[in-house]
């Protein structure tokens, strides 16, 4: 299917791996030009250049540490008029209240919750009154709640409600405000977060691939179907979807239970 968005440059935050990088390759092979922004730029450059070699694109690296307002606002001047924004880049700290420290939790929010918002408002500012497409890739324990995650969860939700306060009015604007929420996915981050959860209620890290057992499918998603739902939430095919969150999680918040 052609997503319509050849010729369309994207700006992907935390595009080193994971999510970021899948997204990077599916806009890619559409004919996006790119910005990819993490701190891991060895492996944001050998990326570009598979890219370029694959496809007829532009890609540029900006290797930054993203965890302040003003690297975020230096990113969006040094990415320059680009039309789609991809709020990727977080690290929330897994674990329950005893175990998470103040401080963990504001390092959390600012690369990602405050980190969102300020980018996105970087974003607004120079594209309102023209077109833009503002995804917001979240997570599904925002809407999901657990108490072995209880700072994610927080930081999800308000990014939840940002995505529909901003999105139920940005269309007035000429900018559609949109927001995913992948649930367990294969990356190297979901690893950390298993074997968190391993501990709790199997005692052993080392068993947290038992667990996939009690996900739907037995599996996680993949980081595929996370960058192409991604990606046509961003294409015109999706141009009148705004101010809403899509979750991916293979039915685990419908049913109310993270396993």
């Amino acid at each position: 299917m052609d997503l319509r968005l050849e010729g369309s440059t994207a700006l992907i935050t935390g595009a080193s791996k994971g999510i970021g990088a899948g997204l990077a390759k599916v806009l890619a092979k559409e004919g996006c030009n790119l910005h990819l922004a993490a701190r891991d730029g060895k492996a944001m450059r050998a990326l570009a250049d598979d890219l370029k070699n694959m496809y007829n694109t532009s890609v540029r690296v900006h290797e930054t540490d993203l965890s302040s307002s003003n690297s975020m606002k230096e990113l969006d001047k040094a990415a320059g008029d680009y039309d789609l924004l991809f709020n990727n880049a977080g690290d929330m700290p897994a674990g329950n209240i005893e175990e998470v420290s103040d401080e963990a939790i504001r390092e959390g929010f600012d690369l990602k919750v405050f980190g969102y918002i300020t980018l996105s408002r970087a974003f607004w500012t120079r594209r309102k009154g023209q077109s833009g497409v503002i995804v917001n890739i979240i997570g599904n324990s925002g809407e999901n709640w657990d108490a072995a995650y209880f700072a994610g969860s927080t930081g999800n939700a308000a990014l939840m409600s940002f995505t529909k306060a901003l999105g139920g009015r940005s269309l007035n604007h000429g900018i559609r405000v949109v927001g995913v929420n992948p649930g367990p996915v294969a990356t190297d981050r979901m690893l950390k977060i298993m074997k968190l959860k391993a501990i709790d209620m199997l005692n052993d890290e080392a068993r947290w691939e038992e667990l996939y057992d009690l996900y739907p499918g037995k599996r996680p998603a993949t980081v595929k179907e996370v960058a192409d739902l991604c990606a046509f939430l961003a294409s015109p095919l999706a141009g009148y979807i705004t101010g809403t969150v899509v979750t991916i999680d293979g039915g685990i918040s419908a049913r109310g239970s993270v396993i």
